[in-house]
């Protein structure tokens, strides 16, 4: 879909105009003002290198994460205990 920039609007195809220009501010819409939008992403074009870097070298796992980790490690104990009580 096509972005305009002046009016932060995505516009569907069928509500531009027929030029391809933008209804409200009247700027010209189309693949110039969004490169990559059909552009597919495939497991074999996901560069996992290139990510890595990108989050950094120090990346940790969000704080949230480590509680539900925490939490489902204590739940499951839980349930170990009660079955062993069950036997």
């Amino acid at each position: 879909m096509p972005f305009c920039e002046d009016c932060a609007k995505y516009w569907a195809p069928s509500a531009m105009n027929d030029d391809g220009t933008c209804p409200t501010c009247a700027r010209v819409l189309g693949s110039q003002s969004t490169p990559n939008a059909s552009r597919t992403v495939a497991p074999t074009s996901i560069n996992a290198k290139g990510l890595r870097e990108l989050a950094g070298k120090d990346a940790k796992a969000p704080w949230h994460f480590k509680l539900l980790v925490v939490a489902l490690i204590a739940y499951l104990g839980w349930r170990l205990v009660s079955l062993i009580g069950l036997v």
